[in-house]
């Protein structure tokens, strides 16, 4: 039974993440003119398959290891409990009109259903995870900002075309490459765990191991996810926040790039999602305020903000269940 219970809840898992965090980094790639649709999902797989394999698996780790000894018996059934709750609190406010970040409700979940089994949990790690999840999309302001103001004095000429497209697909392949060895990892440890209690039983977590069979099957799980939802949320990242322009797109995949590396550094998984986000809105504001649609900013802000709290509750009242199973 609890075999089937984590295959289910990671498989589901990972098809959220595609419909959340795949489709609004695909959506951004397609959204700048001649961008080849193959290349922007086959850079986003290969990064996904290639990259825990080259620079490792820290921020998996994180959400295994930092949040709450999960090591402990009853740290898989608390882990499931918390990802579950996650996977719930964004469906709902999705389905409310109010797009959230699913990597912080996973760590509000985990964390919660942490407090609610009786496991001990990091307060320190866990507070280096939101300082630093708040940092990032700041950050990604910041830089979107800076790097769209730059662009704007760069000369015109016949070959510009082709520079900023070389410019995009540099960004994009970076921005690739920052997801999978941060925001990516979350599915790491959901499907790693899964693996563990299929081979060994539920009980306790152990370190986080990559498989070639079932990373292959993530991504196809993944970008099956992302590719059916990438109508909406495309139109979200374009229309429902700025207009965007050429630059605009180059400035703020190379913004979230540089956030969500940043960040791996620290091992703190961080919301490519929100980094987008950031990053967009920085470079439109480049060229004044009102190239921003501020209430679609507002409105993400708010279910950011709703995310965290009532994860963590949630996941506190299902770790409580759990306890006394």
């Amino acid at each position: 039974m609890w075999t089937i219970a984590f295959a289910v809840a990671a498989v589901l898992f990972v098809l959220v993440t595609g419909a959340n965090d795949g489709a609004a980094l695909i959506g951004l790639g397609l959204r700048f003119p001649k961008a080849p649709g193959w290349f922007t999902v086959g850079l986003l797989a290969g990064a996904l398959i290639a990259v825990p394999y080259l620079l490792g698996v820290a921020v998996a780790a994180t959400f295994t290891e930092r949040l709450a000894g999960l090591g402990a018996d009853g740290g898989a059934a608390a882990f499931l409990a918390g990802v579950v709750i996650a996977v719930g609190v964004v469906a709902v406010l999705a389905g409310r009109g109010l797009p959230t970040s699913l990597t912080l409700a996973v760590v509000g979940g985990i964390t919660g259903a942490g407090f609610g089994a009786g496991l001990p949990v990091s307060l320190s790690g866990l507070g280096t995870v939101l300082a630093v999840g708040v940092a990032a999309p700041l950050a990604g302001v910041l830089l979107g900002y800076v790097m769209g103001a730059v662009s704007r004095r760069v000369p015109s000429h016949g070959r510009m075309p082709r520079i900023v497209l070389a410019a995009h697909l540099l960004a994009y392949g970076a921005q690739c490459v920052a997801y999978a060895v941060n925001d990516g990892q979350k599915m790491l440890a959901v499907v790693s765990v899964a693996v563990e209690v299929g081979r060994h039983g539920v009980g306790g977590i152990g370190p986080v191991h990559v498989g070639p069979a079932w990373m292959a099957l993530l991504v196809a799980v993944f970008l099956a996810g992302a590719l059916t939802s990438l109508p909406r949320v495309g139109a979200r990242l374009g229309r429902g926040l700025v207009l965007a322009r050429p630059l605009h797109v180059v400035s703020a995949e190379a913004a979230a790039a540089g956030a969500v590396l940043g960040s791996s550094v620290l091992g703190a998984p961080v919301s490519m999602t929100q980094s987008v986000t950031a990053g967009v809105v920085g470079a439109a504001a480049s060229e004044g305020g009102k190239r921003v649609r501020w209430r679609g900013v507002a409105t993400m802000g708010v279910a950011w903000a709703v995310t965290l709290p009532s994860s963590m509750a949630l996941g506190c009242l299902a770790g409580l269940a759990v306890r006394w199973l």
